[in-house]
């Protein structure tokens, strides 16, 4: 697993990319070692997720008992990480004929550390939905501003991360997004999850 310092040496390299500066790639470890570290990113968002997973997962279950919960818990966390990984394989197959084959490990690595901070970042909306749930719709509207928020940074880091103009990284950004949700509804449906809000 990487160190904090690179760990931290890499968030800001995701951070400049967002902010439309080409040269935060040069934080990022770049190589084949790089790419499968850049999945060490799960690790670094697991304590905000399972904030997020508790939160969901007590809102669906209401009254039910702690078993209910966990059996919740344990779907949320499997669909989550399916939602995180499963896309990059899709990327993976389509990338060498959409041209951006020499890209895709730039694109994996900012990505996966991008994601975990996006995870830190959601973390006050989910200790809101744990905490005091009767402010559920105040956590919903804070929840989706961040959403808004992280989707223009998004775009912002895959323009940066493919360097292949604004064309090519809104259709990357946008088949992405849509294999998520695609996967998303998928293991809620096969794994009987209904999220609320």
């Amino acid at each position: 697993m990487p160190s904090f310092a690179e760990i931290q040496q890499y968030l800001a390299g995701v951070w400049r990319l967002m902010m439309g500066r080409s040269e935060g790639l040069r934080l990022l470890d770049l190589s084949a070692d790089g790419f499968w570290n850049s999945f060490f990113a799960i690790l670094v968002a697991f304590p905000p997720m399972v904030v997020g997973w508790a939160a969901i997962s007590n809102e669906l279950a209401g009254i039910e008992i702690f078993t209910s919960r966990f059996s919740l818990f344990t779907r949320l966390m499997l669909t989550d990480l399916a939602t995180w990984i499963l896309p990059y394989a899709i990327l993976a197959l389509a990338a060498r004929p959409a041209g951006i084959a020499d890209r895709f490990v730039h694109y994996v690595i900012a990505n996966n550390w991008a994601s975990a901070l996006f995870a830190w970042v959601t973390l006050p909306a989910m200790l809101m939905r744990l905490l005091f749930p009767e402010a559920a719709d105040l956590a919903n509207l804070v929840t989706f501003l961040i959403f808004l928020a992280t989707m223009v940074l998004s775009w912002r880091l895959t323009n940066a991360a493919i360097g292949k103009g604004p064309v090519v990284a809104t259709a990357v950004f946008a088949a992405m997004f849509a294999a998520s949700l695609a996967i998303l509804f998928t293991f809620e449906g096969l794994l009987g999850l209904t999220r609320a809000g």
